[in-house]
């Protein structure tokens, strides 16, 4: 199977995954919101649990609610980072952003609810033992909140008033916390499913969060909304530093490559089993949304 067959497959895994869980929730605004805050989208965070599972051998039923659940936390990530009072954005994956479909509070509470619904999934018990559980849980907690993922949005805001120019430096630790925790984190929750080692999954996924994000900047600059599903040159118009308007776009491609070779290094131990986690690095860098 190719990696496009591979995450094309997982995606769909997920969505049911998630479809089973908010199932009895009802109709309201609400469940709504979160249905569609939660749709569509690469899964590339869901596909990194499943596939770095399967590496280990660990079994996709036994690793699916993870799967979901990292991908329900991110949807959270996105319907609230798009507010008015965060990066204020319409548009998302080709459609209008929760808050401009319903209002703000409704995005609010929606995001909240799919947080919430993404520790709900994290306790499975067909994700292990209790202590399993548990690791994941605080491992999920720590990606998405005051030393990851949150602590990454807050130095964005912050940087959007500062009257001094990000370094790439505070770029690279921005971009570690807002996008890479959780990337980083998905990475890593195969092992812990399996009780393997983390560090050459962690140290795989430190390269691919910073590629990744590298290659959102490189987008933003060459990108086709179109194609994005979302607003292109808005950093630039906002006067924001990136990797792109600090490196320039050549050289932030060649970082983002250079990364991606590292990612590919970190995986030499596991040999063929690692072929689908070497493509993931190569189409972060290569995908045109």
């Amino acid at each position: 199977m190719s990696f496009s067959e591979a995450i094309a497959r997982d995606a769909e895994m997920i969505a049911a995954r998630l479809d089973r869980a908010m199932a009895g929730m009802g109709d309201e605004a609400l469940v709504q919101a979160m249905r569609y805050g939660v749709q569509g989208g690469k899964r590339l965070r869901g596909f990194l649990v499943l596939e770095s599972a399967r590496m280990l051998g660990v079994e996709e039923h036994r690793a699916i609610s993870a799967a979901a659940s990292v991908e329900a936390l991110h949807a959270y990530s996105l319907v609230h980072d798009d507010l008015p009072c965060m990066d204020d954005d319409d548009l998302r994956r080709g459609l209008p952003t929760v808050h401009m479909k319903w209002n703000e509070a409704t995005a609010v509470l929606a995001g909240d609810a799919l947080q919430t619904l993404a520790f709900e999934l994290m306790c499975d018990a067909d994700l292990g033992s209790a202590e399993v559980r548990i690791a994941l849980v605080a491992g999920l907690a720590r990606a998405s909140g005051a030393e990851g993922m949150v602590l990454g949005q807050a130095l964005d805001i912050a940087a959007e008033t500062s009257q001094t120019a990000l370094t790439i430096e505070q770029i690279t630790r921005l971009q570690n916390g807002k996008t890479g925790a959780l990337i980083r984190f998905s990475a890593e929750a195969g092992a812990i499913i399996a009780g393997a080692d983390r560090g050459p999954l962690r140290a795989y996924a430190d390269c691919l969060g910073l590629a990744f994000q590298i290659a959102d900047d490189v987008l933003d600059v060459v990108g086709d909304a179109a194609k994005t599903g979302k607003r292109v040159g808005k950093d630039a118009g906002a006067g924001k530093a990136t990797f792109v308007s600090l490196l320039g776009l050549d050289a932030a491609r060649l970082r983002a490559a250079e990364l991606t070779r590292q990612a590919e290094n970190q995986l030499i131990p596991y040999g063929i089993a690692a072929q689908n986690l070497i493509a993931a690095a190569h189409f972060v860098i290569s995908r045109e949304s």
